[in-house]
């Protein structure tokens, strides 16, 4: 059976949309534009060439450096097109040419850049978030036939998300006096409950919470100093947009069988 055309150019798209998410991922942290100037070599600010700008090929082919001046240029450039041509072939494939599958692509564009960007800098940008909730709401009211109560899931799964989010952090506040949870983590929650709806959005924030005590505890073995490991911070959005991208393909699937197995559906 001949492979659908769709799916070869979802892979494709997602190559050049990675991309495009490096450059967000390393300027919009620093305030700089995604428009000029154009793609260069961080350290000798010589323009990167054409041939020298394909996603994943012209990072092997110059071995991981700068044509000019040998600066190393780092494996998360490739690794990231990669993901997010992966993530897009796999929205294809189980979604097919849908409004579902192009919602689960934009969304895990989003997921893959700001776990990126949380993890290198703690820091999830605005020009990523609040988009995304925009977006998530837009296009989930195409998604199925009944718009009205599609609009109605997403704006509740956004409000829930925040929401929540904005409770733990407020109690943190009362109980220790100082902020234990960063606003742009509010703002991601709601931009998933914004594309996947409330069920999905508290099974997300259910598997990051739990992800990230997991990732506490290894990282606490892991330090030899173990007395100041609660002051260290951890990037919790990470392990949210981790969270995310596992709910948008297996999220249906497992809140089903929480319900089977809790005796909630017949």
């Amino acid at each position: 059976m001949p492979t659908p055309p769709f799916v070869p150019l979802a892979a494709l798209f997602g190559l050049l949309f990675g991309s495009f998410l490096n450059v967000l991922i390393v300027r919009l942290p620093r305030h700089e534009s995604i428009v000029s100037p154009s793609s260069h070599c961080r350290r000798c600010k010589v323009p990167i060439h054409a041939k020298d700008n394909i996603p994943v090929l012209s990072w092997i082919l110059l071995r991981g450096k700068c044509r000019r001046c040998d600066n190393k240029i780092s494996w998360r450039y490739p690794a990231v097109e990669l993901t997010v041509c992966i993530l897009w072939l796999t929205s294809a494939l189980v979604f097919g040419p849908t409004l579902i599958g192009l919602r689960a692509a934009v969304l895990c564009f989003f997921l893959v850049g700001l776990f990126v960007t949380d993890i290198e800098t703690l820091l999830l940008p605005d020009w990523l978030t609040l988009p995304g909730i925009v977006l998530g709401i837009v296009i989930s009211a195409f998604v199925a036939d009944d718009v009205v109560s599609d609009i109605k899931d997403s704006l509740l799964g956004a409000a829930v998300g925040a929401g929540l989010l904005l409770l733990i952090a407020g109690a943190y506040y009362l109980i220790r006096r100082q902020q234990g949870l960063g606003m742009g983590d509010v703002k991601l929650l709601g931009l998933i409950g914004a594309f996947l709806g409330m069920q999905q959005v508290l099974l997300t924030f259910f598997i990051g919470t739990i992800a990230t005590g997991l990732g506490a505890m290894v990282w606490f073995l892991s330090r030899k100093a173990p007395r100041t490991w609660l002051q260290q911070p951890l990037p919790y959005g990470s392990f949210l947009c981790a969270a995310g991208i596992y709910a948008v393909f297996w999220g249906e699937e497992t809140i089903k069988w929480y319900m089977r197995i809790s005796g909630l559906s017949r």
